[in-house]
């Protein structure tokens, strides 16, 4: 990839981000007194807050290491068992949901880990406002809201502004790894990456991705597979500048 065309694609994800996007729905309500307490204990160290801004990586985990993103890590269990399995890494996780985010926490402490951080805010703001351009070795996007009517179908994530912006954020060769377990939206995500000129498909063109190792396998995915439910894994990896 040229010079020219890094610059190009930073400039349309810069303008794709200019309007507002919700891709979710804010699930549940109040927090249970135990959720609130979980989150109140642990925020001040595990909590990242979108008011910041540009984030500084080495002074939150005081040391330069390989940066994971995940967006929308649900209850958090498998984000917690990749950054125990992975201790040479730093992870942020980026939740709307606030008991997720309290039990994300909650388990970090439990667990001691020095090596995940969490927001609690849209993620489309945060990717535009605090992470650093060409900062991240990979974006993880797992089984997110799959729109299911067609009427809806737009208000998906993985759209080509939003591919563009991940791009703007991954280092050279960085991953951009998702999962679905909705058939329809895997090949929409497909389409759209396949399209996309800041990527080539770790598994091949147009082809799938076997879930990863370092996926953990999701009590959700477990019960879909004695079901007979298929899930899709995409790994796409950012092209070098030449």
């Amino acid at each position: 990839m040229t010079e020219q065309n890094t610059d190009n694609f930073t400039k349309k994800a810069e303008s794709f981000y200019k309007r507002t996007i919700r891709s979710f729905v804010v699930r549940g309500g109040r927090m249970t007194e135990g959720q609130q307490k979980a989150y109140d204990n642990n925020w001040k160290h595990y909590g990242l807050n979108h008011q910041d801004g540009l984030l500084n990586y080495k002074a939150i985990f005081g040391r330069e290491a390989d940066i994971v993103v995940e967006i929308g890590f649900g209850m958090g269990t498998s984000l917690i068992e990749m950054a125990k399995n992975a201790p040479e890494k730093d992870f942020i996780g980026i939740e709307v949901h606030p008991p997720g985010v309290a039990k994300l926490m909650m388990m970090a402490a439990e667990q001691d880990l020095k090596n995940i951080r969490v927001y609690c805010h849209d993620a489309i703001e945060v990717m535009q406002d605090c992470i650093p351009p060409a900062s991240i070795s990979c974006l993880q996007l797992f089984f997110p809201d799959p729109w299911h009517k067609k009427k809806h179908n737009k208000r998906r994530i993985v759209q080509t502004g939003f591919a563009t912006k991940v791009a703007s954020l991954l280092q050279d060769g960085g991953v951009f790894h998702m999962a679905t377990d909705w058939e329809p939206y895997a090949e929409h995500m497909l389409e759209v990456m396949e399209q996309h000129e800041a990527y080539n498909n770790a598994a091949g063109e147009k082809q799938f991705h076997p879930r990863p190792e370092w996926r953990p396998l999701t009590k959700f995915e477990q019960r879909g597979e004695k079901l007979g439910h298929g899930v899709w894994d995409l790994i796409y990896l950012k092209k070098g500048v030449s």
